[in-house]
């Protein structure tokens, strides 16, 4: 199968292309390093050490493996950069996880919060252009999220709803209550996405994934020069990762508010696998499918403690201590979404477990060094009238890449498929 992987340098990105290239897949990346640029320009950055770009990282790849993966650099809002990948690599199947997947990033300031929209919503319309055009029959598996539900008070179903109102039946997309302007985009994405099947006929399939956890998968333990990055930070970190450094450093672990807020979540090697079964049974011509990919459940405070009782067990006194949750959401509220597809298609889930987080301590030990602390307490709120921090580089940035006075991508040419020598990507 060729698969084109959008966003193949971030944290799943690159997992997934070296995951499916191992397994014969022809696979072709296609990334812009906003991610990164955007952590530079904070003073942030992964815990894990990772190779610099991703030239790197498939010559690395071809070294080690022996399998070839090639690249594009280029900023999937142009549409000369999706139509060229587009013509020099037909895909079988999409891969999208190229789109800035921060909340916290999105409600800092004007100039974020319209870039992850117009990045976003934007490269996702030039993809759905580009399978109209060129690829009508290919699958796009495209990554969405939990978040763009909401905390209804009714069960999450899989993407629809069975309606009865005033005597009359349908099946509409379930309603959406997202809670950031990133979620936002999410909800734009979807909407399009199923227009796009309805008019023209693609096929898609939308993962609402659940907060992912995990350092390692069994392709970047191969070599350090293939591990992906590891993000704790109040923007990029998820609530299991930053737990688990915080123990580390003797950090109590901070859980937002009451702590209540349930979640869905799932192992990074489940996400390989979600999106590989997803590929394998593609949608059929003109269907949205919708599959809400997690594994387990769990409340904030469940996690909190979960990672306190792994931490004695290997001598660590972890203390717990909720702050002001710098968000507008439920925090005591009725969670039980739906689950099942993807079980159906084959997925062995890989549950969470003390031995799990204890093997995320290793790794995390093993990097303390590189843990920037003062990037971990929530510096950003949701709440009108209280102000963030002050603009600052990284908001710069932001208004630039608007601007177009600041290319999205270090490096200029055609952008093409090319083995390792090529210029490479989009994150996520």
């Amino acid at each position: 199968m060729k698969v084109l992987i959008l966003g193949g340098d971030g944290y799943l990105g690159w997992p997934t292309a070296m995951y499916l290239s191992r397994r014969g897949h022809e696979v072709h990346l296609v990334d812009n390093y906003l991610r990164r640029r955007v952590h530079t320009e904070a003073g942030s950055g992964s815990l894990t050490p990772i190779a610099p770009d991703l030239e790197t990282r498939v010559t690395a790849w071809r070294e080690v493996t022996g399998a070839t993966i090639t690249m594009t650099e280029g900023d999937l809002t142009e549409w000369s950069v999706v139509e060229q990948a587009f013509r020099d690599f037909p895909p079988d199947a999409i891969i999208h996880y190229g789109e800035i997947p921060a909340a916290p990033y999105s409600m800092k300031d004007r100039a974020r919060s319209v870039l992850t929209q117009y990045n976003n919503v934007v490269n996702t319309l030039n993809v759905l252009w580009a399978m109209h055009e060129f690829a009508p029959d290919t699958h796009l598996v495209k990554l969405g999220t939990m978040g763009e539900y909401g905390t209804p008070n009714i069960d999450i179903e899989e993407g629809w709803l069975e309606v009865n109102h005033n005597g009359r039946q349908d099946r509409l997309p379930f309603p959406k209550l997202p809670g950031s302007f990133y979620h936002c985009s999410k909800v734009h994405d979807s909407t399009n996405i199923e227009f796009a099947c309805r008019a023209w006929g693609i096929r898609a399939t939308d993962l609402n994934q659940g907060v992912v956890y995990g350092i390692e998968t069994k392709e970047t333990k191969l070599d350090p020069r293939l591990a992906t990055r590891f993000d704790y930070d109040e923007i990029w970190g998820t609530a299991l990762n930053r737990f688990c450094v915080q123990a580390i450093i003797g950090h109590p672990l901070t859980p937002y508010g009451k702590g209540e807020q349930r979640r869905g979540f799932l192992n990074i090697l489940d996400t390989l696998r979600c999106v590989e079964l997803a590929c394998l049974h593609p949608a059929e011509r003109g269907e949205f499918r919708v599959f809400n990919q997690f594994t387990e459940q769990f409340s904030i405070n469940e996690l909190a403690e979960l990672v306190k009782k792994a931490g004695s067990e290997v001598g660590l006194d972890v203390t717990i201590e909720n702050v002001a949750n710098p968000r507008v959401e439920k925090e005591t509220h009725y969670y039980n979404a739906k689950h099942e597809e993807l079980l159906k298609l084959g997925l062995e889930p890989h549950l969470l477990s003390e031995t799990l987080v204890g093997h995320m301590f290793d790794v995390i030990r093993r990097n303390r060094d590189r843990v920037i602390t003062d990037h971990i307490l929530p510096r950003t709120t949701w709440r009108a009238g209280v102000p963030t921090q002050s603009a600052d580089s990284s908001s710069a940035l932001a208004d630039d890449l608007l601007a177009g006075t600041m290319p999205a991508r270090p490096h200029h040419g055609r952008p093409r498929p090319r083995p390792a020598s090529a210029q490479g990507v989009h994150s996520a």
